[in-house]
Formats: structure tokens, C-alpha cells, sequence
């Protein structure tokens, strides 16, 4: 065979190899493109609707909408402040440390992601309740957890720490030992060690987790519902008032729905700007 006809058969193959290839993308692109307007039509309809509801943002200076977006946005600091001082060791324990019993903690951690929220709500109750575990000891000193805001900060801890907990074990995970080797041969102490350099590097990951534990807390419904309640400006989150408002006032829900889109959109890109300016930290 000469060296042309070899060079024609390369040609020909590879003309059919980017068909192939062509091919293989379209089939690709059609389910992608169905996925992302799945996901993209539900929130656009939404936000149209609402733009189209006359005087919509009276809806914004209603005590009723106050009182349930300060309590959420209160409680959903305090979830996720507790969630980060309480979260961050036990993570960094089980991405650094063997002990009896680890996959059992790690199994735990995990259950309430996969639990039905409101089996959580029944298992907090369960727990604190006048006749529950500790509920019973509890209320031998006048202490009543169920129905109080304390309950809502409980109930979103329950179910949104996880997924905090989650984020910083695989940061923590990711953090190469050589690295903290390093450091601690150049004169850091086991602190030193974690504050400058383990840390920095998880900073990231401790970031995306803290936006994810924030917007699994914001959105808890079932388990507040049965272990909190639903009574304004005590235990009425943004989710309750908008269940709450369905059956009430339609216009009111989806503003009140547009509102939270609105939020939570702003708080995605706040998060990703600060996961990239954390990743350029690291970096550095």
C-alpha cells in the first residue's frame, strides 16, 4: 500500500470516528437539555406569575411575612453557627482519625439525610417530648422544648447538619497528610497545623457546606411542622407561612415563594463567590 493510500484510509477513518463522536454528543445533548429545563421552567414560572400579581410587593411589608422570614432568618443562623461549632470537629474526626465504631458514627451522620423529615419530627418528639427520653427529666424542671422557636432551630439542626458534615469530612478528606507532615516539620504545633494549613485548604468545602446546611434549614418543613408547630412569630418559618397562606390567600403564597426564589438565588451567588475567593486563598 503506498503512502497516500495509507494516508486516505487515516482520513476516512478518522472522518468516521468524528461522526461517531457527533453523533454520540447528540445524544447526550437531548437528555441534558430536558434535565436543565426541568429545572430551570419551575422557578421561571414562579417568578412570572408573581411579577404578574398586581401590587405583589405589599405582600412584602405584611406582618405576616415579617414574622416568619425574621424567625427563619434567625434560626436558620443559629442552625447553621451550631451546625459549624459542632459539625467541624466530629467531621474532621472522621476524616482523620481511626476508631471503634467509625463507620457506625458515619452511619448516623447520614440517617437523617435519607430519613423522611417528618419521621424526624416524630423522632424529635420521641426525644423531647413531655414523654420522651430526656422530655420526661426535662419537664421535672420546667423545661418544654416542643412548640418553641428553640424546636425550630432543633428540628432544621436535625435534618440540615449532615449535609454540613458531609461537605467538610470529604474537605478534610481531601487535604493531603504530606502536607500537614510538612508543616509540622517546619516548627507547627498540632494547632498551628490546623489553623493555617488543614483548615485553609477545607475552607472551600467548609464554605459550600455552610450554604448547603442554610438552605436545607431554610426549607425544613416537615419535621418543624410536627415538633414546632405553626404559630406566628413563634415557630412560622418562611415554609410554614406559605403552606399556611395556600390555603388562604394564593397571591400571598407565591409572592411569598417569589420572595424566597429571590433569596435563595442571591444566597447561591454569595456562596459562589465566596467558595471562589476561597479556592484563590488557597491558592495563594
Amino acid at each position: 500500500m503506498t503512502g497516500s493510500a495509507v494516508a486516505g484510509s487515516a482520513v476516512v477513518r478518522s472522518a468516521r470516528a468524528a461522526r461517531r463522536r457527533g453523533r454520540s454528543w447528540v445524544f447526550l445533548l437531548v437528555p441534558s437539555v430536558l434535565c436543565f429545563l426541568f429545572l430551570l421552567l419551575p422557578p421561571v414560572a414562579l417568578a412570572w406569575r408573581a411579577l404578574g400579581i398586581p401590587n405583589a410587593l405589599s405582600y412584602a411589608g405584611d406582618r405576616f411575612f415579617l414574622d416568619a422570614l425574621r424567625l427563619t432568618m434567625v434560626t436558620s443562623f443559629v442552625t447553621v453557627t451550631t451546625a459549624i461549632l459542632l459539625g467541624t470537629p466530629l467531621a474532621y474526626l472522621l476524616a482523620r482519625r481511626r476508631f471503634p465504631g467509625r463507620r457506625l458514627v458515619e452511619l448516623v451522620v447520614l440517617l437523617p439525610v435519607v430519613l423522611p423529615p417528618i419521621i424526624g419530627g416524630v423522632a424529635l418528639l420521641m426525644l423531647f417530648g413531655r414523654a420522651g427520653l430526656l422530655g420526661h427529666y426535662l419537664d421535672a424542671f420546667g423545661i418544654q422544648i416542643p412548640f418553641t422557636t428553640l424546636a425550630v432551630v432543633l428540628a432544621q439542626l436535625f435534618t440540615s447538619s449532615p449535609f454540613y458534615i458531609r461537605s467538610v469530612f470529604l474537605g478534610f478528606s481531601n487535604v493531603a497528610r504530606e502536607i500537614e507532615e510538612a508543616a509540622r516539620v517546619d516548627g507547627c504545633s498540632p494547632w498551628q497545623t490546623f489553623q493555617h494549613v488543614t483548615l485553609r485548604l477545607a475552607l472551600p468545602s467548609i464554605v459550600t457546606g455552610s450554604m448547603l446546611c442554610w438552605a436545607k434549614a431554610v426549607s425544613e418543613f416537615g419535621a418543624t411542622l410536627l415538633f414546632a408547630g405553626n404559630f406566628q412569630g413563634r415557630t412560622q418559618t418562611l415554609s410554614l407561612a406559605i403552606w399556611t397562606a395556600m390555603e388562604i390567600n394564593l397571591y400571598e403564597a407565591v409572592t411569598m415563594a417569589a420572595l424566597l426564589l429571590g433569596l435563595s438565588v442571591l444566597v447561591l451567588l454569595v456562596s459562589e463567590w465566596l467558595s471562589s475567593g476561597a479556592v484563590r486563598t488557597v491558592g495563594e
